[in-house]
C-alpha cells in the first residue's frame, strides 16, 4: 500500500543569508591602504580585490553611519551625508546604489 503524498515530502527550510560581519574575511589596514591606493591611482584590481575593496569601504561606512548615529552630541540625520563624504566622496570614489538601505539590514 504507497503512502500518501503528504508523508512523503519532505519539508525544506529556507536558508536565512546572514548579513554579519565576517572577521575572518575582513582584510588588513595595510592591504586596504594599498588597494585604495591602486584604485585612486586607476590601476588595474582584479574581480577579488574589488569586491574585497568594496566590501570594507562598505564595512567603514555602515560603522561610521551607527557611531553618529547614537552619539547625543550629532544631530539628527546628519550622519548619512558626513559618512558619505568622509568614506566615499573624500577619496574619489562614487557610492554604490542602495549603501543605505543594505547598511540598514547589516548588523555589526
Amino acid at each position: 500500500m504507497p503512502k500518501s503524498d503528504k508523508t512523503i515530502r519532505k519539508r525544506r527550510k529556507s536558508k536565512k543569508v546572514s548579513l554579519k560581519a565576517k572577521t575572518s574575511g575582513s582584510i588588513s589596514e595595510e592591504k586596504y591602504k594599498e588597494l585604495i591606493r591602486r584604485r585612486q591611482h586607476r590601476k588595474k584590481l582584479t574581480f577579488a580585490e574589488r569586491k574585497k575593496l568594496d566590501h570594507a569601504l562598505f564595512i567603514k561606512y555602515c560603522s561610521c553611519v551607527k557611531t553618529l548615529k547614537y552619539n547625543k552630541d550629532v544631530k539628527a540625520n546628519v550622519e548619512y551625508p558626513i559618512c558619505m563624504s568622509s568614506v566615499y566622496k573624500k577619496r574619489g570614489f562614487k557610492a554604490p546604489k542602495n549603501v543605505l538601505k543594505r547598511c540598514k539590514e547589516y548588523k555589526l
